[in-house]
């Protein structure tokens, strides 16, 4: 049995839908469990019950501070040693975002994965398309980001769901393989010119004022892992492209430039609503 962690999260939910639509005899983890998913709380090690389980998808759980998010994973996959998970299939981060201030839990994750003891596949996803379209902030006249000229090789959620799905489907076909799976680079610029308005450029000291004191609800580690992410894109570091997702896919992968309009887009309209 697969099992999916993360389950009610975007990529994990994807995934085990993913999974389930080709026939796979599939579960998911969860720490708000429902019907047909387990309770799993990388927080409470006596709830990491990995027993049946062969192949587990573990879903970074990116949502702490590098220590918390280190510690999880370590957790999660002495559980699986413990359980006799066969393989463990990790959503890493793009190699590209060595520069990212989030980039050091995963690759310390990575370690932990390559020291299990345990068959293990790396997918080194690239940055989520949703997520580019959903970081440019509406003004009145347009679009803002500190992105300026940059590309990001951005990838729509579904197709990391996709590989995902795919590789833990037939794990030993990847077994020892690190995939890099970026998309097509696209600019904040068509992203506007797209939703027929202009894009404004703004500086990166500008945009960490407006993450600090203009962004409620955001956690202490959140606006230096955001401003990495507008420095990484604005100064080229984060367009190279690969075939690898396509490959992987086996068909083309779904135009990163049109999930980013609907998320710029969302993001209007949620902020009209409000």
């Amino acid at each position: 049995m697969i099992l999916v962690t993360g389950a009610h999260g975007s990529l994990g939910s994807a995934t085990l839908s993913a999974l389930r639509a080709r026939g796979a005899l599939a579960t998911g983890g969860s720490r708000t469990p429902g019907e047909g998913i387990r309770r799993l709380d990388f927080d409470d090690p006596v709830s990491l019950d990995l027993a049946g389980v062969s192949t587990l998808v573990l879903v970074s759980a990116g949502y702490a501070e590098d220590d918390q998010v280190v510690e999880r994973h370590a957790a999660v996959l002495a559980a699986a040693v413990r359980d006799g998970v066969h393989h463990v299939v990790y959503t890493s981060l793009t190699g590209a975002g060595d520069h990212l201030g989030f980039a050091l839990a995963h690759r310390a994750s990575e370690r932990l994965v390559r020291a299990s003891g345990l068959a293990w596949t790396i997918l080194r996803n690239g940055l989520y398309a949703e997520l580019f379209g959903g970081l440019l902030m509406w003004a009145d006249d347009g679009v803002e980001s500190a992105f300026a000229d940059g590309a990001l090789a951005a990838v729509a959620r579904q197709d990391l769901a996709e590989a995902a799905a795919t590789v833990a489907a037939d794990p030993a076909r990847h077994a020892g393989h690190v995939h890099e799976l970026v998309g097509t680079p696209i600019t904040a610029g068509q992203v506007a010119d797209r939703l027929g308005v202009r894009h404004r450029t703004i500086g990166l000291g500008e945009y960490r004022r407006r993450l600090l004191d203009e962004t409620p609800g955001l956690l202490p580690f959140q606006p230096p892992m955001l401003a990495s992410i507008a420095t990484g894109i604005r100064h080229g570091f984060l367009d190279g492209t690969t075939t690898e997702l396509a490959n992987l896919l086996g068909r083309p992968v779904r135009d990163p430039l049109a999930t980013a309009v609907a998320a710029a887009s969302a993001t209007r309209a949620g902020a009209r609503a409000r």
